[in-house]
């Protein structure tokens, strides 16, 4: 039975029940006065309530996919052979994943029953609806292998788009957090296929993966001394795979992350610590301080650099003790019902030219996929107006990388919580 299964929901769910009805069948054995029989009472207690929670988390886990398999659970994670290079692209890259398929590449199909229990995805013609594929992306560097979905829009499979790049967004999942959270909660496939359908969006490839690269450990985007290197996989890795597989651009300027929660904080790093990679960033309901807590384990070591390593990922440091990077970011935070508003505000506060803010202020919210998907279409919407549409797909040696757009000016705006839509103009920093 897998993890995620209706059937080991309704078996650990039967066992839950079954366990009750022992234990309220026996109770009158156990409750004569003696040692033996306290003990028993004991026992009976803890292994009903154990079984019950059990149960419980089964159902949480079906529902969100937070853990794909009985090995993510325990920790046994999948590794890329040594031996794996990187798949040459030709012309254009690989296109579809049955070109992808061959040996060696770092981009390989991947059979992930989740994908098909997305509601909303889409089911036409790929050069009419676009289409969402499930794969595996494999860290060159790293020697990760990671789930992953990606959605190719319509323009992607029409003719007379065969030799263009298209823009990527990035969108991180949460902790523990997966790609069907991704796609089934936060809805990033439908609700970017909608936008582009409707002209309000160009076409772009979006990329759905988790950061939690060693589950069940929360590594927060952080390369862990002797440990594993989330930041190297998610700002060198993923790209390089990505373009040696799909039509996408070379360019930082046609390259977006996004995430919700920490995976929201995964972004806001990744573009100001590798502005190079990423250009833009969308960030829903962030921390700005990486933290070692419970699920994270030592994330910076010890030894005479741990300061450093603590500093170079605590973001308020960053914008007061080093340049602001050339970036652009949204962060988006409920004024009542979350707790990072006044987070979210200082950091506002902090930014400062080149690096250029914008922000997402609903009145009321909560920390949820409710409030997330709310605020998803302005979001994607704005980032989708920060990246440049890549040149055709002309190999490099034949013609010039694309320019970067031009700089926007610096500045912090805010998107309307009423309907969340932008403000008209920007207001300049002082």
């Amino acid at each position: 039975m897998g993890l995620t299964s209706e059937t080991t929901v309704y078996v650990m769910t039967a066992v839950a029940a079954v366990s009750v009805a022992l234990l309220v069948w026996s109770w009158p054995r156990f409750a004569r006065r003696g040692l033996w029989q306290v003990l028993g009472r004991l026992v009976a207690i803890g292994t009903t309530q154990v079984v019950i929670i059990a149960a419980f988390a089964c159902w949480v886990n079906s529902s969100y996919q937070f853990f794909g398999s009985w090995n993510e659970l325990f920790g046994r994670v999948e590794t890329a052979p040594v031996e794996l290079t990187q798949a040459g692209g030709g012309v254009g890259g690989v296109g579809t994943m049955s070109g992808a398929a061959m040996k060696g590449a770092l981009v390989q199909p991947d059979t992930n029953e989740q994908l098909g229990q997305v509601s909303g995805l889409p089911t036409g013609p790929a050069s009419v609806d676009g289409r969402v594929e499930s794969v595996k992306v494999i860290g060159r560097r790293t020697g990760v292998v990671d789930p992953a979905f990606v959605y190719l829009p319509p323009q992607y499979f029409q003719k007379a788009y065969q030799r263009q790049r298209f823009p990527v967004i990035v969108a991180l999942s949460g902790y523990p957090g997966s790609i069907f959270n991704l796609a089934q909660h936060l809805r990033v496939p439908q609700i970017a296929g909608d936008l582009q359908r409707r002209g309000q969006m160009q076409p772009t490839v979006m990329v759905m993966i988790r950061p939690t690269i060693a589950p069940p450990r929360d590594t927060e985007c952080v390369n862990v001394p002797g440990g594993p290197q989330t930041e190297t996989f998610l700002a060198k890795d993923l790209p390089d795979a990505l373009k040696s597989a799909y039509r996408v651009g070379h360019a930082a300027s046609a390259w977006g992350v996004m995430g919700y929660s920490s995976g929201g904080s995964c972004a806001l790093q990744l573009t100001m610590r590798d502005p190079h990679v990423y250009t833009t960033a969308a960030a829903l309901s962030p921390d700005y301080k990486v933290k070692d807590d419970p699920t994270t384990g030592s994330l910076f070591g010890s030894g005479p650099d741990r300061d450093e390593r603590i500093n170079g990922h605590d973001l308020m440091w960053r914008l007061k003790h080093l340049p602001a990077p050339q970036v652009s970011v949204l962060v988006a935070e409920s004024k009542h019902g979350e707790r990072g508003y006044p987070q979210t505000q200082a950091f506002v506060r902090a930014v400062k030219p080149p690096m250029r803010v914008v922000t997402i202020l609903p009145e009321h919210g909560s920390h949820n996929f409710p409030t997330w998907v709310q605020e998803m279409p302005p979001a994607l919407k704005w980032m989708n107006q920060q990246l440049t549409f890549p040149q055709d797909a002309v190999p490099r040696h034949l013609k010039k990388a694309p320019a970067a757009a031009d700089d926007p000016k610096p500045g912090h705006e805010n998107l309307r919580a009423e309907g969340l839509e932008p403000r008209a103009t920007a207001t300049k920093r002082k």
